[in-house]
């Protein structure tokens, strides 16, 4: 029964990439010697490590591991064939996660707007992308078979102990999985009957029952993960207190929960992205075209609304991780590690510039954007200094002759920029240029006729000035305090960009409207050579961290094999659509009948207005 529950948990495609190595943490080496693996923190039998409470033991206490409890099958690496099965399935599991949830929101946007055109459009894109879906929650679920034979035949020790730890939460999660499945096929297979008058509202409500099960799934699969860095529910020998509470809700657990959400979210937007941009590069009537151009615009909106408030999220897990055990944040983002932070940080900075791109080439292509070409340089401008300053390392890497030519690991210069405090106003800065270059794109092609627009603009700008100002001036201000006070200029910081966007936004609609898996790695090998931090020690000959090139090679290759992946989801889903493509464009005849001609949505202005 334990099996048939674990199975359900991990056909969820929810648990997350962290343990890919979570079965291996890793000194910068050799694997660590038991005595340098000591517990900082004792506590007494049957007293929960974590939240100091007494209970009574319920589980056998963790094993202690040696390399012979690791079964060998030849030359095969174990740790490697976990990490890419396990992150194979974690991006599936996302873009599952992320794909019901894009699917509700269209739909109901296509019941609040009042345009018949944009309804069926809408209407249309939902149901595509969820048909895309149930293929690949398909692809998840047999990906998560494959995992659970995996971590059986490699991990069997280790795999016994954590379903003993968690075997109160396998039925909730079965019956919570078993619930989304049920749901999201009755959500697809009940569209065309549910899609006239009330009925259409009823379907939504369905909708939102899939997204409330699959972000359950995602909640309870995190606790895994936070567990294995985080550990409480336990006592120190690792046995189980009886407290389910308390063994899923560790330190790191909310903001687990808020990061991997938003990560999923992110990541699945910026997959219909690069699906639309290629399907309208090789579209062949100009229809096509329209269509995939404002799928494109509708989930850069979606995906950037998830991009957006994820450096705080990620502020937040890195400041829990701080507050739970201070090595474990230093071991994260200090030494080899902090490499992978400039890595994600390149790739954070190169999705604020790529979206911001994308708005700037669509605004090339509505009449009457001329007026405001003259600000895409200075925004440029301030994206690339921000985002210099956002990958800059705090020390580097170097040769003992180039560390005495400068004095040390830290530039004298460069270096100040890898703090926190510069880190900060740079990612903020970025945020509050991204959302101006929107308010732009939105004004393209539109005649500002509000009495009071000028009086709006002026609030707009004074509050964005504002807000740069805060911005810039807490960051240098926490040059001058120490490390522990600096951290908590960050909310000031996130509370005026926050304002900025609200306030400017509200605003320049209003005046619109009377116009016409690096995380998952740096997590992992944080925990050095621990299964669960300070609990269960690692005891496999894979017990080290990867070096850097390796670790980039591995991710590489997860990457370029989950779009090879994808690429099959997608032709699966438009081979059905090949006997119906007459039906498929359905909405082209309608535009054309109310307007005579069809011509690309973002030049569309009423169709602009329901984004």
């Amino acid at each position: 029964m334990r099996a048939l529950f674990l199975l359900c948990f991990l056909l969820g495609g929810s648990v997350g990439g962290n343990l890919a190595l979570a079965l291996e943490g890793g000194a910068y080496g050799n694997p660590a010697e038991p005595n340098e693996l000591e517990p900082p923190v004792q506590a007494p039998p049957g007293t929960d490590i974590y939240y100091g409470t007494p209970g009574r033991p319920a589980s056998e206490p963790a094993p202690r591991l040696s390399a012979t409890d690791y079964p060998r099958y030849g030359k095969v690496d174990s740790r490697l064939a976990i990490w890419v099965v396990t992150q194979q399935h974690t991006y599936f599991g996302g873009f599952v996660l992320a794909l019901p949830i894009f699917c509700l929101i269209i739909e109901v946007m296509g019941l609040l707007t009042r345009d018949p055109v944009a309804a069926v459009r809408y209407d249309r894109l939902a149901r595509d992308f969820l048909r895309i879906s149930l293929i690949a929650f398909s692809i998840s679920s047999l990906l998560g078979v494959t995992l659970v034979a995996a971590l059986l035949a490699f991990y069997p020790t280790f795999l016994r102990y954590i379903t003993g730890v968690f075997k109160s939460m396998m039925g909730i999660y079965a019956v919570v999985f078993l619930a989304e499945s049920w749901a999201l096929y009755l959500y697809y297979y009940s569209w065309d009957r549910l899609s006239e008058g009330g009925h259409k509202w009823f379907h939504a409500a369905i909708g939102v029952v899939v997204n409330v099960c699959g972000t359950l799934l995602l909640f309870l699969a995190n606790s895994w993960v936070s567990f294995m860095m985080s550990p409480a529910g336990v006592d120190q020998a690792g046995r189980f207190l009886g407290n389910s509470w308390h063994t899923l809700h560790t330190a790191l657990w909310n903001p687990f929960n808020v990061h991997r959400f938003l990560a999923d979210m992110m990541t699945g937007g910026a997959v219909v992205l690069g699906y639309s941009a290629f399907r309208f590069l090789t579209a062949k009537s100009q229809d096509q075209k329209g269509y995939y151009d404002w799928m494109g615009y509708v989930f850069l909106f979606i995906t950037m609304t998830a991009l957006i408030p994820m450096p705080f999220a990620g502020y937040w897990l890195m400041r829990s991780v701080y507050e739970f055990r201070q090595q474990l944040g230093v071991t994260m983002m200090g030494g080899m590690l902090t490499w992978m932070f400039v890595l994600q940080a390149i790739a954070v900075g190169a999705l604020f510039i790529g979206a911001n791109y994308y708005l700037w080439q669509g605004m090339a292509r509505l009449p009457g954007s001329e007026r405001y070409h003259r600000y895409i340089k200075y925004i440029l401008y301030g994206l690339v200094l921000s985002f210099l300053v956002w990958f800059t390392p705090h020390t580097l890497v170097l040769t003992s002759e180039e560390a005495k030519d400068i004095g040390g690991a830290q530039h004298p210069v460069i270096g100040n920029y890898g703090v926190m405090s510069a880190k900060n106003g740079a990612i903020n800065t970025m945020i509050l240029l991204s959302a101006l270059s929107y308010i732009l794109y939105k004004r393209a092609n539109k005649v500002i006729t509000a009495p009071w627009a000028r009086t709006g603009d002026l609030v707009i700008g004074t509050v964005f000035c504002g807000a740069l100002v805060n911005v810039i001036g807490v960051s240098v201000y926490g040059f001058y305090l120490p490390a522990n006070v600096r951290v908590g200029l960050s909310l000031p910081q996130a509370l005026s960009t926050l304002t900025a966007l609200i306030v400017g936004l509200l605003v320049n609609r209003a005046i619109v409207n009377n116009a016409h898996s690096l995380m998952g790695f740096i997590r992992s090998s944080g925990r050095l050579g621990w299964h669960v931090h300070e609990i269960m020690r690692d005891g496999s000959p894979w017990a080290f961290t990867p070096g850097f090139g390796f670790a980039a090679g591995m991710v590489t290759l997860n990457m370029a094999l989950f779009w090879i992946l994808l690429l099959g989801v997608f032709w699966l889903s438009q081979r059905g659509l090949r006997q119906a493509e007459a039906t498929e464009w359905a909405w082209a005849g309608r535009v054309q009948a109310c307007e005579g001609s069809f011509s690309p949505a973002m030049t569309k202005q009423r169709l602009l207005g329901d984004g």
